[in-house]
């Protein structure tokens, strides 16, 4: 059964691990698929930072648009894909990559991650997604 909006946006705003997918751009390839973390509030547009140079940021600049699918097994199993155009990229700010990982990590893991992080990934960018296109379920309901 689908999913109502209310539904779909607070199941995205939980902290699940997306599948970001981009198109690679090569002909006979299939498009970029990987496991990313994100940022939502219910009404708002998406984020993800990724650095500028990696396969990742280059693809989306090239593409302008992404897919996002985030997932769980239990109780049921639920869905949310989302598919938009990325609507802004600015650099990253060390406040923003405390803020993703804080959403991710356990408390007292985010600031060793956060030292590391900020000095080992040049370039880190926040490219912001605008929701157009939804699809969702949850398989367990109805």
């Amino acid at each position: 059964m689908a999913l109502t909006r209310e539904e779909r946006e607070k199941f995205l705003a939980e902290p699940h691990v997306a599948a970001l997918a981009v198109d690679s751009g090569e002909k006979g390839r299939a498009p970029l698929t990987v496991p990313i973390w994100y940022q939502y509030e219910p009404g708002g547009d998406i984020w993800i930072m990724t650095g500028l140079n990696s396969r990742k940021g280059v693809l989306i600049a090239a593409a302008g648009r992404v897919s996002l699918m985030v997932d769980r097994v239990t109780p049921t199993v639920r869905y949310v894909s989302v598919e938009g155009p990325v609507v802004e990229t600015v650099p990253a700010t060390r406040e923003q990559l405390t803020e993703i990982s804080a959403r991710y990590l356990a408390p007292e893991k985010v600031e060793a991650y956060v030292d590391f992080a900020w000095k080992e990934y040049a370039d880190q960018m926040i490219y912001r997604i605008r929701p157009q296109h939804w699809l969702s379920a949850d398989l367990g309901e109805g």
